[in-house]
């Protein structure tokens, strides 16, 4: 059960500060949730920069933003990491609990699990519904990855394991690996951007710059150019956006 192919292709470059009259790209939130040490941190940057690190501190909750292209969509992209230093068997409450405004925030889920652990794949239905229970109205799109299917010698979850949770949760579910296979930790990523994309075409989204950046010569001449420029724009049609 595999999302349809999409391109490799896509910009990476830093999220440029508000500009003026263009339509701003869009805002794509997106969460990747999941018991520790299953490899979210490791997903997350092989996604933005194509390069595998292995072995990662326990992490706080680290953002990552970047403005990124997405089958010529350009995105304002931010990933939020979630901590996972709290283990299923120790205090699952605990857990979705301190989750909760990240997923308040976020628009889209990854839910990722360790094919080599199965109390992280026990993690995976508290996750989803706690998100549905935070968003009841929403349909914000959920993927469920089973990572690490590399290391099949230490493997705990089947295969079929994944797809039968994932289908009585109505989630897309792609067993992956992180580390070997840059193509499809890119193709999780991309299916759910589209997928949020697909909800702001839905409710009509546009939104322009709401700052209008300082001129760099504010003399008068400057200004009046401006306020020219402002009023011979009232008589014309606004242009079609793609």
């Amino acid at each position: 059960m595999r999302p349809p192919t999409m391109s490799g292709h896509f910009l990476l470059a830093p999220i440029p500060e508000s500009s003026s009259d263009y339509l701003l790209p869009k805002d794509i939130r997106l969460a990747v949730l999941g018991a520790g040490r299953v490899g979210k941190s490791a997903m997350i940057v092989r996604f933005l920069t194509k390069r595998f690190i292995g072995d990662y501190e326990p992490n706080t909750g680290k953002l990552y933003s970047r403005l990124v292209c997405v089958e010529g969509d350009q995105l304002s992209l931010q990933i939020q990491d979630t901590p996972g230093g709290i283990q299923v068997q120790d205090n699952l409450t605990q857990l979705v609990d301190s989750l909760s405004k990240c997923m308040q925030w976020a628009e889209g889920f990854l839910l990722v699990y360790s094919i080599t652990d199965h109390d992280s794949y026990q993690a995976i239905r508290p996750l989803y519904q706690h998100i549905r229970k935070v968003h009841p109205d929403s349909k914000a799109p959920v993927i469920i990855v089973g990572n690490k299917g590399d290391l099949l010698h230490a493997r705990q979850v089947q295969t079929h394991d994944g797809i039968q949770l994932a289908n009585e949760l109505g989630s897309l579910f792609l067993e992956i690996s992180t580390s070997e296979n840059y193509e499809d930790v890119c193709v999780v990523f991309q299916h759910l951007c589209k997928e949020v994309s697909k909800l702001h075409s839905l409710s009509g989204e546009r939104r322009r710059a709401s700052i209008i950046p300082r001129p760099r010569s504010p003399n008068m001449q400057d200004l009046k150019r401006r306020f020219k420029q402002a009023l011979s724009s009232k008589g014309k049609a606004p242009s079609a956006l793609g």
